[in-house]
């Protein structure tokens, strides 16, 4: 069938845990990103991300219909937009896509998704040279429950989003995350490695990124960097421990 599949066709979409505006979001579907078409209730459409097989439900008027052979043909050879914007002229004129974004790896100043055509207005930023390097350009980015772009984004989307630029697949949630990758020692973390973090009812609810021998970058507020111990994060801005250490996964 030709309605099966569909991409997000605007900077950012809200994945609601309901059929109405003022539901919960659990996640974000960024530009170019492919998705499952499960079911219809009026404007809305059940989802599955085709990326990490997140579900929920979006309104269906920012999302463009595929083929089969359309996904496939996209996404043979995408790869994750470092800059913090660019500037897109698509069907329906000019917009802004943002850092996570789905572009083409050769990034094509000219690129097609499905039927629709799109031209880049501006050049990307530099680079980055490393896993860690990416991972700072989020600094003092804003916290925002199932966010997962440059405007707002949450501990497991940052984590998630690092990840899909080094064309690592990974899970959407920190429960579900935890499972990947090499469990190590604290004396042996590495920049890079992830760490794991437990409630008060025992269950996985925060992640971040080693990023220096005894620091650790993650969203908690905002994106920002804080002393990791063997107990747990401690904010450098108050010295507060805010979240106990569960466990350090090494997923390069």
């Amino acid at each position: 069938m030709n309605d099966q599949f569909a991409f997000c066709k605007v900077a950012h979409v809200p994945v609601r845990i309901d059929t109405k505006d003022a539901s919960e979001m659990v996640t974000q579907l960024l530009f170019g990103e492919v998705v499952e078409l499960l079911s219809y209730s009026n404007q809305w459409i059940h989802i599955r991300s085709y990326m990490d097989g997140y579900e929920g439900w979006v309104d269906s008027k920012q999302l463009q219909k595929l083929s089969f052979k359309e996904v496939t043909r996209w996404l043979d050879g995408i790869h994750i937009e470092h800059s913090f914007s660019r500037t897109v002229l698509g069907p329906e004129g000019e917009f802004k896509i943002f850092k996570g974004s789905f572009r083409p790896v050769n990034n094509s100043k000219n690129f097609n998704i499905g039927k629709c055509n799109y031209v880049f207005l501006d050049d990307e930023d530099a680079k980055p040279l490393s896993y860690i390097e990416f991972a700072k350009s989020f600094l003092n980015t804003p916290y925002l429950w199932g966010g997962k772009s440059a405007l707002g984004i949450d501990c497991s989307g940052f984590v998630q989003t690092v990840l899909r630029y080094f064309d690592i697949k990974f899970p959407r949630d920190a429960s579900q995350q935890i499972d990947f990758g090499q469990e190590y020692d604290f004396h042996e973390k590495q920049p890079g490695d992830l760490v794991f973090f437990i409630s008060e009812n025992n269950k996985i609810h925060h992640v971040g990124i080693v990023c220096s021998e005894n620091e650790i970058i993650h969203a908690h507020g905002y994106v920002r960097i804080d002393t990791l111990t063997q107990e747990g994060i401690v904010r450098k801005i108050d010295g507060v421990l805010s979240h106990k250490i569960a466990q350090i996964n090494r997923v390069f």
